[in-house]
């Protein structure tokens, strides 16, 4: 007879296992054992008229689990509830403390904020009871997000063949929609800069114009900024103003899931589902060659506390490794609504630096792991410091000026210095009266510029700064919008990597109706406030009930009203017939694009490209029927004419082999082979990936001298 830990992933409880010993049996519950029945009255899985009493169900793909988990529980002398330290996994710890028949007053519930072995056994010595009120609050977001998804997703549905509304998604979506029409609305207006170019000895700057007779200058056009410069022209250039300072730059807060989200946007091109992927894998554990430990803390969290045993750890390696002078402090900035319970995203251990663990992460896992460490310990460095000069320049009533600046001291910048550069900026020696003798003025054009599209990031910081959701859920929307086909992701430009959400046709047609119907529920406010009333209802603050019920009695009248004015969209007919069923064709829309399908869906599931597919010459290997192109979410590829009696396809992308280099892999002794990226450049490689990763670093070829004018090559 052991004791039972029951925990969310497999992959953690064998890493716990280990740090418990024998007297401990940890298995995992893979998530959420049950959820909300599509039974009753509009198939919700709530009695409203009861005090909203839900009924849950067991997931048909959890129902073996559950078996197991109530066989485990039986034989075992007690049962231990380890799930993620938030309020989903309260809500986890609920559900399984309910179908196993565990008491509810029992000191069950262990929480752990990071998996390492001191971590685990100081949370095994101090178990307490499961938080009701956290678990109300995520019964009161399930409830309400079923209510507005479900009902609104009918309507919606029903009307103009949207997939789905939500909560958050929605709202999210209506950012998007608003920006596109900023865009379209934006009327672009011509402004000038002018800029005196300066020469002092051999060193050049440049001092923009900042006032005319001692108002902010505003240059609107040619004859503006020609009329400046004829002004200043045959006039002197007389330094009045030099003010030197020491500028110190702070170092940013340690990571929260959304600025971590944003960061791995930025800097390293990840998507947020993909970087929360990475996130869960390096906090659940990663093998360390025999040992298996979870090398961040708990990725879910809207807290930049740090625990003071890191705290203590990370300043002495600080001193130890870079110096006194590097030891910053500790700063902490929650919001209001931050469960501070949490600590910020850090690594687990101080010594695990990024290059002693390399060898055991991915090539993706390495990457966002240095951010997080690095972005940690930078955070507890001193500033970095700079000698600023700030320098004004006068020529007849017109005032130019020039900054300039020159690091002294990195600080943390010795770190983070690969994510956050700093340029210097020189200015030549200059003292207030002296004039500059060597001056040209230089006038430019430019126009306003519409705002920016939301790329990942930016959307993702838009939502946190207006209460919208909560950082674990903005992955899921940003992938929700482009699966139900609302919004894509698209280059902002030519030859730029970052990628702005564009609203479909049929996104902007169901933001447009939930705008016409549900404009009091579906905005901003109305959801930050809603995610406001969720975190006094998990602190004890609100009644859940009587949450629900207001939001019900305001939600439910509206719905009626639009199943009854809400104009009904037609499907537009293409005027053939399906050949499996022989009812009318129909135009939709899908995640990429329009595309035709059987109007008699899901009875029948014969969808075909909006394309004509054009004849190849190539015939079918299997049917010998003619080969056509076709487009696919990948691409072009050759199908069989035959579908769906046939169903061959051949890509017509042609992969490019490995070219032999000659060399030997250092680390396997496998040939090493030169590759193309996903990105189109080469580089040599191990033939054996992907069991071994490595990839030859090869020199960067020289830079050309530059050639001073009048200088020969």
């Amino acid at each position: 007879m052991k004791n039972l830990v029951i925990v969310e992933s497999p992959s953690k409880s064998k890493t716990i296992e280990k740090y418990l010993g024998n007297d401990y049996h940890v298995v995992s519950s893979k998530g959420h054992i049950r959820d909300l029945a599509t039974s009753g009255k509009g198939g919700l899985g709530i009695d409203v008229e009861h005090d909203f009493q839900p009924n849950y169900k067991i997931s048909t793909d959890k129902k073996d689990v559950v078996k197991e988990l109530q066989k485990l529980a039986k034989d075992s002398d007690h049962v231990y509830l380890a799930s993620d330290p938030d309020r989903e996994g309260e809500a986890i710890a609920w559900h399984l403390a309910s179908v196993l028949g565990l008491d509810m007053n029992e000191e069950n519930r262990i929480v752990f904020h990071e998996i390492t072995k001191q971590a685990v056994l100081e949370a095994m010595k101090h178990p307490q009871k499961i938080d009701q009120d956290l678990v109300r609050s995520q019964e009161t977001r399930r409830m309400l997000d079923r209510i507005i998804g479900f009902r609104l997703s009918k309507l919606l549905q029903n009307k103009i063949q949207s997939k789905s509304a939500g909560r958050v998604q929605s709202v999210a979506l209506r950012l998007i929609v608003e920006r596109e029409n900023e865009i379209r609305n934006f009327k672009k207006e011509e402004y000038w800069t002018l800029d005196a170019n300066c020469r002092k000895d051999r060193t050049s700057f440049t001092a923009g114009l900042l006032k005319v007779d001692g108002k902010k200058a505003k240059l609107k056009n040619k004859e503006q900024t020609d009329a400046i410069i004829a002004r200043c022209q045959d006039r002197p250039f007389i330094v009045t103003d030099v003010e030197k300072k020491v500028k110190k730059r702070e170092p940013k807060m340690p990571f929260i899931t959304s600025t971590l989200q944003q960061e791995a946007s930025t800097k390293l091109g990840f998507g947020a589902k993909k970087t929360m992927q990475i996130a869960q894998k390096l906090y659940e554990g990663i093998d360390l060659g025999g040992r298996s430990e979870g090398l961040i803390s708990y990725m879910r969290s809207d807290s930049t506390r740090l625990s003071p045993v890191f705290l203590k750890d990370a300043f002495h390696y600080i001193e130890t490794i870079y110096g006194k002078e590097y030891k910053g402090r500790a700063r902490q900035k929650n919001d209001e609504n931050a469960q501070d319970a949490h600590e910020a995203i850090r690594p687990t251990n101080v010594m695990n630096t990024p290059e002693s663990v390399k060898q055991y992460l991915t090539n993706d896992q390495y990457k966002l792991y240095h951010l997080i460490y690095s972005r940690t310990m930078a955070s507890l460095m001193a500033p970095s410091k700079s000698d600023a000069v700030a320098v004004k320049i006068e020529s007849d009533g017109c005032q130019f000026s020039a900054n300039g600046s020159t690091m002294t001291f990195d600080g943390y910048l010795k770190v983070y210095g690969k994510y956050e550069q700093v340029k210097d900026d020189v200015l030549p020696p200059l003292e207030v009266g002296e004039e500059l003798t060597k001056v040209t003025l230089e006038g430019k054009q430019h126009f306003t510029e519409p705002p920016l599209r939301y790329s990942e990031a930016r959307l993702i910081k838009e939502l946190e700064e207006k209460g919208i959701g909560r950082p674990s859920t903005y992955a899921m929307i940003i992938d929700t919008l482009q699966a139900r086909g609302y919004a894509t992701l698209e280059k902002s430009s030519e030859g730029s990597r970052t990628k702005v959400f564009v609203p479909s046709e049929q996104g902007e047609l169901t933001d447009q109706k939930l705008q016409e119907f549900f404009s009091g529920i579906i905005n901003v406010m109305y959801t930050a406030n809603m995610e406001s009333h969720l975190d006094e209802i998990a602190s004890g603050e609100r009644n859940n009930i009587e949450e629900l019920q207001k939001f019900w009695d305001e939600f439910d009248p509206l719905v009626q009203n639009a199943y009854d004015n809400m104009e009904k969209k037609e499907l537009e007919r293409t005027g053939e017939l399906c050949p499996e069923c022989g009812s009318e064709l129909v135009y939709r829309n899908g995640r990429y694009g329009k595309f035709i399908s059987c109007i008699n869906f899901p009875k029948c599931r014969y969808t075909k490209s909006e394309e004509e597919p054009q004849e190849s010459d190539e015939i079918c290997p299997n049917c010998g029927a003619k080969m056509v192109m076709k487009k696919g979410r990948y691409g072009s590829f050759l199908a069989c004419s035959n579908y769906p009696q046939c169903k061959t396809i051949k890509s017509l992308k042609e992969k490019e082999k490995p070219q032999p280099t000659g060399e030997k892999c250092p680390q396997c002794g496998h040939d090493l082979v030169r590759r193309k990226s996903r990105y189109g450049t080469t580089f040599v490689g191990c033939s054996n990936y992907p069991k071994c990763r490595y990839i030859k670093k090869e020199p960067k070829a020289e830079k050309k001298p530059k050639v001073k004018k009048g200088e020969s090559a």
